[in-house]
């Protein structure tokens, strides 16, 4: 079958017969960049200006920005922005004057909880495209899920960790993370089923505090307020050892509590499923299986190469290339192109690039990712001509 088959129906509807061929015009820039300028988060003195991690959570449709303290720790009800602007050599200059100069590259990402509303992901989806807007269109922007973090979001956040929780919301509500009494809590760590080996793949998740969210391949650290459990999983990893350390170290940094760390295979670890409600199990005599909270994603082998080009008179999407001699120079400027590495989708935007074309792009991956079945819920980035940063080379090049 066709590559393109089943992905574009070109017939559906006439994009010149609605607003959509506004997109990407001056007067689309102009009410973009206009609206970016009044938005408090961005108009700060430092983003846009100097390199650094910057992270806001959408709260009742407003950009609110998230304490340098909690970085790295994402609700699963909520939907969060994240900015990350690092120096880099200019390239493609060799004048004398200019040999030393540096420019800022942008990374955006709109992160996504399994348990976000629609009103908050639209609500950063739409931002995350006006930042980019009062950057001057020179970022890469990624949409990153929660069941699916991409490599380069968990490079961002060594101690990433996702909990329980979220801001209430304009559509739903979802119980606050700001309790005024102790609730015990309950942190899974374990391997990113969708990461490739030699990654750091270790997670950190909050799962409901009961003893069906054990699993024996898994460490977990209960949290009782006043003391905390370390549980290792008889079949756990070092590496999750190792990462529930830095975990309890964390949690325990700005207070003096009791911290005891049990394996499985003691008769004493009971007490930990007696905590979690399990007083009639015996962990020495029963199996402990729980689904991971995510979904993992298969690392395809043979990259592909689409292109989305107008061309022809109509608007047409087809495989270009695959193999692993796919590079830089089977990209035009005049059109746009998808690229399948494997564990990440990339879009590829040419500067000479139709408005149609870039009308289409997001609906033509979003059906893409979709119908890949194992790639149904992976994240995906979006890069301009001339901003590519190191990850989309590396990704084409691997």
């Amino acid at each position: 079958m066709p590559p393109h088959e089943g992905l574009v129906h070109l017939k559906e509807y006439d994009w010149r017969d609605s607003n959509v061929s506004l997109i990407n015009s001056d007067i689309d820039h102009k009410v973009k960049h206009q609206s970016a300028s009044t938005e408090p988060a961005w108009n700060n003195g430092v983003v846009g200006s100097e390199p650094g991690l910057f992270v806001w959570r959408i709260e009742d449709f407003e950009v609110v920005p998230w304490p340098k303290q909690k970085y790295g720790s994402f609700h699963e009800g909520d939907s969060y922005i994240i900015l990350k602007s690092d120096q880099m050599q200019r390239a493609g200059d060799n004048s004398r004057d200019r040999e030393n100069e540096q420019k800022l590259v942008h990374d955006i990402f709109f992160w996504l909880g399994n348990h976000t509303s629609q009103d908050e992901a639209g609500t950063a989806a739409y931002k995350t495209v006006e930042l980019d807007e009062y950057l001057q269109g020179t970022a890469t922007q990624y949409r990153e899920l929660q069941s699916s973090p991409s490599d380069d979001f968990s490079a961002l956040f060594p101690r990433l960790k996702i909990l329980r929780g979220g801001v209430r919301s304009g559509f739903r509500h979802v119980a606050t993370n700001e309790e005024p009494e102790h609730t015990d809590t309950l942190l899974r760590i374990f391997k990113n089923p969708s990461a490739g080996a030699g990654r750091n793949s270790i997670l950190v998740h909050e799962v409901e505090p009961t003893w069906e969210s054990l699993d024996e391949e898994d460490v977990f650290v209960l949290d009782k307020g006043n003391k905390i459990f370390v549980w290792q999983g008889k079949d756990c990893a070092p590496m999750e050892k190792l990462k529930a350390a830095q975990v309890v170290n964390d949690m325990t940094i700005a207070k003096h509590i009791e911290v005891e760390v049990l394996s499985q295979t003691e008769a004493r670890s009971k007490v930990v499923v007696d905590n979690l409600g399990g007083q009639d199990f015996n962990p020495l005599e029963m199996s402990f299986k729980a689904p991971k909270p995510m979904s993992g994603m298969m690392n395809r082998e043979t990259k592909k190469l689409f292109r989305l080009s107008d061309s022809g008179g109509e608007l047409s999407f087809s495989l270009a290339k695959e193999g692993s001699e796919i590079g830089m120079h089977d990209l035009d400027g005049n059109d746009i192109f998808l690229l399948d590495a494997g564990r990440a989708v990339w879009v590829w935007e040419g500067s000479g690039a139709s408005k149609a074309e870039k009308a289409m792009w997001l609906r033509i991956v979003q059906r893409y990712v979709t119908q890949q079945g194992d790639a149904a819920g992976v994240s995906f980035a979006k890069v301009r001509q001339g901003n590519e940063g190191r990850a989309f080379v590396a990704a084409l090049h691997a």
